[in-house]
């Protein structure tokens, strides 16, 4: 199995989706990659530990793709040697009358990670510059004061917004939070697959909705959108990272080693130290132990 450079799934430049391929030869089988996906979720599991110990920073994890991804499994697969007291995993739905009554980052906001804590978007903030850019009547739902009609939904609007979104990342950035962001990259092709794989399998048909159809008719729009976000966002504090996916093993081992590989470059993590009153009455605390 071949060694990679994480750093070439990072967007430091202007992409084009189209010219990013959706597979990745690791050179290995399947069984091979999992073995390798084992080793590195373990070795992220202790580098979890240590982070909960020290504390000081907060890991921001969010998760982005066309239906049938593999958003669910990634997050699965990946972060499944984690200590549960130190992962928490949001998976944003439709907005709710409570939360279209806040703004659109409030419900991201409260559901941040605290500092020596996970969190795992399954889907984003960013679904507010991509399924509402894709359909802008759902923006009307949001009830703003300077919105009243589809016209005012226009590129002045999309502009203000990815200004937010920047803004809000480079806010929490600056104050602890590390932040990865994934944009899984299918084809359309095994977009198809998946979605007949979930139609022709029993325990699978709860996934579908017709629903599924109508919105890869829009596949083409979908992407531009995606492209566009990609590249307004993409900062050095909230780097974009495109993960090939149509091979979901591959997919989940180049995510977990880009979160280790960039974890590992923060030499500041590292556990607490005992006191020094504490640790020269160690002998003495095992002594009171080992007498009763």
């Amino acid at each position: 199995m071949k060694e990679i450079n994480t750093n070439q799934f990072k967007v430091t430049e202007r992409i084009q989706l189209k010219n990013i391929s959706t597979t990745f030869d690791l050179d290995a089988d399947k069984e091979q990659i999992e073995k390798a996906l084992e080793d590195v979720r373990e070795e992220l599991g202790d580098f979890q530990n240590t982070i909960y110990a020290h504390g000081k920073y907060a890991i921001l994890i969010c998760i982005q793709g066309m239906d049938t991804a593999g958003k669910d499994s990634m997050i699965r697969e990946v972060f499944k040697d984690f200590n549960t007291r130190g992962i928490v995993v949001h998976s944003f739905k439709v907005p709710t009358e409570l939360e279209l009554n806040h703004d659109y980052l409030w419900r991201h906001y409260i559901a941040l990670p605290a500092r020596g804590k996970f969190s795992v978007f399954n889907r984003t903030h960013y679904e507010n510059v991509l399924v509402t850019r894709v359909h802008p009547g759902y923006i009307l739902g949001e009830n703003l004061p300077d919105v009243n009609s589809i016209d005012d939904v226009n590129d002045a609007f999309w502009d203000k917004r990815f200004d937010q979104i920047n803004d809000f990342e480079k806010h929490i950035a600056q104050n602890g939070t590390i932040i990865f962001k994934f944009f899984l990259h299918l084809s359309k092709d095994e977009q198809k697959n998946r979605l007949l794989r979930r139609l022709r399998k029993a325990e699978k048909n709860w996934k579908f909705s017709p629903g599924d159809l109508k919105e890869r008719k829009l596949w083409d729009t979908y992407q531009d959108c995606y492209e566009d976000a990609i590249n307004r966002t993409s900062k050095a504090h909230a780097p974009w990272y495109t993960i090939p996916a149509d091979d979901k093993p591959t997919a989940r081992y180049i995510v977990a080693r880009i979160l280790y590989d960039a974890l590992i470059q923060y030499k500041d993590i590292v556990e607490p130290e005992l006191e020094d009153e504490i640790k020269e009455n160690l002998d003495e605390y095992i002594k009171q132990l080992e007498s009763e």
